[in-house]
């Protein structure tokens, strides 16, 4: 899920959206983005291999998926992993450990999401991963070409992604077929703002660090990771939508 932690200082600068003085240079944002991009592609190349080579190893399918515990205990270790990248960018890490945390994630997401391999057709995967390719770009260059401020609707998207997660911890004891469906609908409309969001937030945060070197890497960092969470998730919601069980 999304994290508002970019700004080492941990100011919120989406306030301030068109009050900046200066004009962006617009080549040195554009290889911001596309260093940010490649971060993130990087990140979900790494997933997609680290799922492949789990989901192909019955020693490794057995030791994850054999007992709940394992799992359970994988998907708490990859929130703890957001959780200290976020501590780690606002206390100052270097843009060195930040990656190194960025893709030690990404590696361990790609284990836990090996499941997916596991419990839908190969061919829905890859369907669905084009069909949230195809969101994910189309709002991600909204959120960069609109002159709208979208904090507005990106708070909003926020609150549900809280809803979200209530809703879906209540599931797991109610096991409702219709909420269920209802949670995949919701799902992919708040990531598809939040992709819109926090590209927009991207273009603000090049703004106040466009003459630190180190802190652009830093913020690419966490633009990757954060974008990288908005993708996998509406690739998620929508498979549950989408995918074909096997």
């Amino acid at each position: 899920m999304s994290n508002n932690y970019w700004d080492s200082k941990g100011n919120d600068y989406t306030k301030q959206l068109g009050s900046q003085s200066g004009i962006v240079e617009a080549g040195g944002l554009r290889q911001f983005l596309m260093q940010t991009y490649t971060w993130m592609t990087l990140g979900l190349a790494i997933t997609g291999l680290l799922a492949v080579l789990t989901a192909n190893s019955p020693a490794m399918t057995q030791f994850i998926f054999g007992t709940r515990f394992v799992f359970f205990g994988l998907i708490l270790a990859e929130l703890g992993m957001v959780i200290a990248f976020g501590v780690a960018l606002r206390k100052g890490a270097s843009a060195g450990t930040l990656l190194a945390m960025f893709l030690a994630y990404s590696a361990l997401n790609g284990i836990t999401l090996s499941a997916i391999l596991l419990f839908y057709t190969y061919e829905s995967i890859a369907q669905t991963f084009f069909i949230a390719a195809g969101m994910f770009g189309g709002m991600s260059l909204y959120g960069y070409v609109t002159k709208r401020d979208l904090s507005g609707v990106g708070h909003f998207a926020r609150m549900g992604l809280w809803g979200l997660i209530i809703a879906i911890v209540v599931n797991l004891f109610v096991g409702s077929s219709i909420l269920s469906l209802g949670i995949s609908v919701i799902g992919v409309g708040v990531f598809v703002i939040l992709t819109a969001y926090d590209t927009q937030k991207l273009k603000l945060y090049y703004q106040h660090y466009a003459h630190d070197e180190e802190g652009l890497k830093k913020i690419s960092l966490g633009g990757a990771l954060t974008l990288y969470l908005d993708f996998i998730n509406l690739f998620l919601f929508l498979l549950r939508l989408l995918g074909n069980r096997r």
